[in-house]
């Protein structure tokens, strides 16, 4: 009897203690967040009840498993110690991570709701999100050595190891330049404050929104839904366009090809109709001017303000469609057209008359000739010797 009721009580009593904590605080918890609502620790925190009821429970077990007295665990008792060591490691690791989750999310909650610059929470949301894969790396590195250290034979290469790790640092370094190189510089950019989530950049031609910042590669989407992925060292080595720096607003152009009759006062005053009628448009700044011309052609420009690149690119489409649509139907002379007209004759004797041959051919020196004296005139013989050369040689 006492060799059933000796596993079960250990078990047991291992896992009622384990879900009584792990009930206990998150009720501390839960009223620890209404308590305190300006601050979302606590409520995050409650996400770590899992993770730690597991380190509980693996814990205990690890130190009162041999108290079971039973003879499989008796036979095994290294290799389950061995195990419920490397669960231990891992569910510490795992509850390590949770409550540094928990600790950077809050911050940045609470920064976030307390700072009206949207450029600074985005510098902020970058740096919190590089941060946290900082931390989830190392935790599981250290844990990764940890659960091999539990082994005796890691534990006796473990001083070679160390004797050897500079020349291996060094080999590792030569060949890892490339991922290196990228990991300082993701934290370049975390902290440098060079590009964050949600800027509107161009990179290589293309126009999108930084979606994710690693510590190796950057994913920016496309307006047409596309992930480009870049390494990080790219905005680091190369110059790209951040439209989002120094603030959201922009200034976009329309550029118009028009005839040398379009009328540039009343397109100034449709342009102010249209942006007035246009939500997109911020209401800061427009003008409208002709800024080049050619024998054919001028060119007018029209520049306009939106809050951010979304809505510039909505303004420049609405006054592009709306001002060709008004010149089609109220000044159609004024769109680009190719002039055509007959061709003017030169004064009279200087052509000659259709059907008629010219008065005479050439001479000779009118072709470069080096005998011209040999080339015969309208009406002469041609002599006896040889023929004249025509300048070929």
């Amino acid at each position: 009897m006492e060799n059933v009721l000796r596993p079960l009580t250990v078990v047991g009593g291992a896992v009622v203690l384990t879900l009584v904590v792990g009930y206990l605080a998150d009720i501390t918890l839960r009223r620890a967040d209404a308590r305190h609502h300006e601050t979302p620790l606590w409520g995050l925190l409650r996400r770590c009840r899992l993770p730690l009821q597991f380190v509980l429970l693996t814990a205990l077990l690890r130190g009162s498993y041999r108290q079971t007295k039973w003879a499989v665990i008796e036979d095994h008792e290294a290799g389950i110690g061995q195990v419920l060591s490397l669960v231990l490691i891992g569910a510490s690791a795992w509850l390590v991570v949770r409550i540094a989750a928990a600790i950077v999310e809050s911050s940045y909650a609470r920064y976030a709701s307390s700072t009206r610059d949207a450029a600074r929470v985005r510098r902020v949301r970058t740096q919190v999100t590089l941060i946290m894969r900082i931390v989830t790396a190392v935790v599981a590195v250290v844990a990764v050595a940890a659960m091999l250290l539990t082994f005796p034979d890691f534990r006796t290469i473990g001083t070679s190891m160390l004797a050897s790790a500079g020349i291996i640092g060094i080999v590792a370094g030569v060949a890892a330049q490339s991922t290196l190189g990228n990991l300082f510089a993701g934290f370049q950019i975390a902290f440098g404050d060079m590009v964050r989530i949600g800027d509107t950049v161009v990179v290589d031609g293309e126009w999108g929104v930084v979606e994710e910042v690693t510590l190796t590669f950057l994913a920016v989407r496309t307006w047409d839904e596309r992930r480009i992925t870049m390494p990080v060292s790219y905005f680091t080595s190369k110059p790209f366009e951040n439209w989002s720096r120094g603030g959201a607003q922009m200034t976009g152009t329309v550029f118009f090809h028009l005839d040398h009759s379009a009328p540039v006062s009343l397109m100034r005053d449709k342009l102010k109709q249209v942006l007035a009628e246009c939500p997109a448009w911020d209401g800061r700044d427009w003008s409208l001017a002709v800024t080049d011309t050619t024998p054919s052609t001028i060119q007018v420009r029209a520049v306009v303000t939106a809050k951010d690149a979304d809505d510039i690119w909505t303004v420049r489409c609405v006054v592009r469609e709306q001002m060709i649509a008004w010149l089609c139907e109220k000044h159609r002379y004024a769109l680009p057209r190719v002039a055509t007209s007959p061709a003017t004759l030169p004064p009279d004797g200087q052509w000659p008359e259709r059907g008629k041959s010219i008065a005479r051919p050439p001479r000779a020196a009118e072709v470069h000739s080096n005998n011209a004296d040999n080339y015969p005139l309208d009406g002469e013989a041609v002599p006896a010797k040889d023929a004249p050369r025509t300048g070929r040689g």
